[in-house]
C-alpha cells in the first residue's frame, strides 16, 4: 500500500488523457484515492488511431489493459516498407520484445480512452469534468487547491497530466518547456482495413512521407507527414481535396485510400511539436508526467507507452518502504528523465532527417536502434 509508505493517501489528477488515466489506475490499485479533474466537460479523445509499439503493449501489459486492447484493437505480424509509388522495399516481421507479449499494433483512439476510462471509473477514481486548477498553495503535509468551479481540496501529491500545453508547468516552474514546432505538419484520416491487410505499410522516397496502420478487423488509420515551415491550419471543408493532393503522386494501398477520401471522412490535421521539462520534474507535492513533462513528436509511435510507463513508475516509486515523498518524487524523475529524453530527442532528429531527404534505409536504421533502446527495462 502507497500510504503506508510515503504517506500519500489522496491524489490529484490534472488531466484526463492517456497519462492521467494510466497514473490514476496503478494509484488506485494500490490503495490510493485518486480524483481527476479535466478540463473538457465532455472528456473527449481527439485524434485518429495510434501505433502500439512492442515497449508501448508492455506497459499496457503492466497496467492490465493489454487483453481489452487486444480485443478492441488489431495485432500486426509486421511491417512492409515500400517506394512512394507502391514498390516493395522490404518485409520485416521483428520477434517480440518479450516471451507471450505480441510484437506491435494499433487501435482507435476513441477505443483506446472507452477502455481506460471505463478502468478510472470501475475503481471508483472520481472524475470530475469541466474543472481545472486556478490556485494551490502547498506546506509540509499537503497542498491545497481551488478549482476553476470555485470549489477546493486538500491533497498528499498533485499530478500535472495536462499535455504539451500544460498549465501545471507554468504554474510551477520558472523556466518551464516552450512547446516547439518541428518544420513537420502530419495529416491523419480513417479509412476501411483492407481484409488481407495484415501488416502496417511505410511509404518512402517523397517530400511526403506516408504509412498505414490497421487499427480494429474493420478499420486503419493512414498518415503524412509533409514539409511546412509555418503551421497553418486548413479549413475544414478543404481537407479532403488537400489531403488527396499530398497523396498524389502514391501508388499502392495508399493510393486507394487516398481515391477514397471524401466530405465523409475523419480527417485530423496537427503540427509535429515538442517540448521537454528540465530535470527535476517535481516541486514540492507536485510533479509532473506525460507531455506535460516530455512530450514528443510520433516518429517512434512511443508517445502514449512513455506515458503509460510514467503512471507505473511513479506508482512503483511511492510504493517504497522507507522513503518519503521527496525522496519518491526524485527517484520518479531519475529513472524516467533520461528514457524520456532519449524518446523525444530521438523522434526530433528522425523528423529532420525526413525533412532533409535522409534515405529509408536511414530512417529505418535509426527507428530500429531507438526501439533496441526502448525495448530495455523501465
Amino acid at each position: 500500500m502507497i500510504g503506508a509508505s510515503s504517506g500519500v493517501g489522496h491524489v490529484l489528477v490534472i488531466g484526463g488523457g492517456i497519462a492521467g488515466m494510466a497514473t490514476a489506475i496503478a494509484l488506485s490499485r494500490r490503495g490510493v484515492a485518486v480524483d481527476i479533474v479535466e478540463a473538457d466537460p465532455e472528456w473527449r479523445v481527439y485524434g485518429a488511431g495510434i501505433t502500439i509499439t512492442g515497449p508501448t503493449l508492455r506497459a499496457f501489459r503492466d497496467l492490465g489493459l493489454l487483453p481489452a486492447i487486444e480485443r478492441e484493437g488489431y495485432l500486426v505480424r509486421g511491417q512492409r516498407m515500400f517506394l512512394y509509388d507502391g514498390t516493395l522495399l522490404a518485409e520485416q516481421d521483428p520477434p517480440p520484445i518479450a516471451p507471450g507479449l505480441p510484437t506491435a499494433g494499433g487501435i482507435m483512439r476513441p477505443k483506446l480512452h472507452q477502455i481506460m476510462s471505463a478502468e478510472v471509473l470501475a475503481l471508483g477514481v472520481n472524475v470530475r469534468l469541466g474543472a481545472t486548477l486556478v490556485d494551490f498553495t502547498q506546506d509540509a503535509l499537503g497542498v491545497s487547491v481551488t478549482f476553476s468551479d470555485g470549489t477546493s481540496g486538500r491533497y498528499e501529491l498533485v499530478v500535472g497530466a495536462d499535455g504539451i500545453y500544460s498549465k501545471t508547468r507554468k504554474m510551477l516552474f520558472k523556466e518551464p518547456a516552450v512547446p516547439t514546432y518541428t518544420g513537420q505538419m502530419s495529416w491523419r484520416v480513417v479509412a476501411p482495413r483492407p481484409a488481407d491487410m495484415t501488416r502496417s505499410e511505410f511509404f518512402f522516397g517523397h517530400s511526403n512521407i506516408a504509412g498505414i496502420t490497421p487499427c480494429s478487423q474493420t478499420e486503419v488509420y493512414a498518415f503524412v507527414l509533409h514539409p511546412e515551415p509555418t503551421p497553418s491550419r486548413v479549413a475544414d471543408a478543404d481537407k479532403p481535396e488537400f489531403l488527396r493532393s499530398l497523396l498524389a503522386d502514391f501508388g499502392g494501398s495508399i493510393a486507394e485510400i487516398r481515391d477514397g477520401i471524401g466530405p465523409h471522412s475523419a480527417i485530423v490535421q496537427r503540427p509535429f511539436e515538442y517540448a521537454l521539462q528540465a530535470e527535476p520534474w517535481h516541486l514540492g507535492r507536485f510533479v509532473l508526467i506525460g507531455d506535460a513533462a516530455h512530450a514528443t513528436t510520433p516518429h517512434l509511435a512511443s508517445g502514449a507507452g512513455i506515458a503509460v510507463e510514467d503512471g507505473l513508475v511513479l506508482a512503483e516509486e511511492l510504493e517504497q518502504e522507507g522513503r518519503g515523498l521527496p525522496a519518491a518524487l526524485a527517484a520518479f524523475t531519475k529513472r524516467r528523465f533520461e528514457r524520456c529524453r532519449f524518446v523525444v530527442e530521438s523522434s526530433v532528429e528522425i523528423g529532420r532527417r525526413q525533412l532533409e531527404g535522409a534515405p529509408p534505409e536511414e530512417i529505418g536504421m535509426r527507428m530500429g536502434k531507438a526501439m533496441h533502446v526502448l525495448a530495455g527495462e523501465i
